[in-house]
């Protein structure tokens, strides 16, 4: 759902797909090819969240701030399942890792990776092509050129996901008996049912 708040209304390119059950609410910008996953809660109350072009933010993730504060994702940001980004600036090309915490005021350099359930505190500044870890954070190693062609490889399928979805997705209603002529990817569900 898409919410305004203290006058602000949320501003969000027409290629993006935001998901009904995704919240965005008030002082929200939004670019071209953005994925918003259901369960997002993207907060612009207090102050102001920029999702440049070709960003995605998954399932259950959030995104807010401090009062007069910018949560800025550059281009390519990739920010993983259940995530927080609060008060952060995530730079170009740089994906944080499922249900990690990016606290207040971090600035991440362009490039880097955040693994899962990373815990980034207040105020730290990440040189670009770092490969972050830890509760707390701490720097393991430079970024490799594989480490981020696997990454933008990552992030340009969600950068079709929300041509695909706008195309292909819809509410519906279960089906109550497994059809005949499957797509292939379900047909592992069939495999299981034999063997129950």
């Amino acid at each position: 759902m898409i919410y305004s708040c203290k006058g602000f209304t949320p501003v969000i390119h027409e290629s993006s797909f935001i998901h009904p059950q995704a919240a965005v609410t008030g002082n929200v910008l939004i670019g071209k090819d953005c994925y918003i996953g259901p369960g997002a809660a993207l907060r612009g109350d207090w102050g102001q969240i920029i999702i440049e072009d070709g960003c995605n933010v998954q399932e259950n993730c959030t995104l807010h701030m401090f009062p007069g504060i910018t949560v800025l994702l550059k281009q390519g940001a990739h920010i993983g399942h259940g995530a927080i980004i609060h008060g952060s600036v995530i730079g170009k090309n740089c994906l944080v890792g499922m249900n990690s915490v990016i606290m207040d005021n971090v600035e991440l350099g362009d490039e880097c990776i955040v693994g899962a359930l990373t815990f980034i505190k207040e105020g730290e500044k990440i040189p670009l092509r770092s490969l972050v870890a830890g509760n707390p954070a701490r720097i393991i190693k430079q970024v490799s050129d594989e480490m981020i062609a696997w990454k933008t490889e990552g992030t340009r399928l969600y950068q079709s996901l929300p041509a695909e979805m706008h195309e292909h997705w819809g509410p519906t209603e279960p089906l109550r008996e497994i059809p005949s002529g499957l797509p292939k990817q379900n047909t592992s569900y069939l495999n299981w049912k034999d063997k129950r």
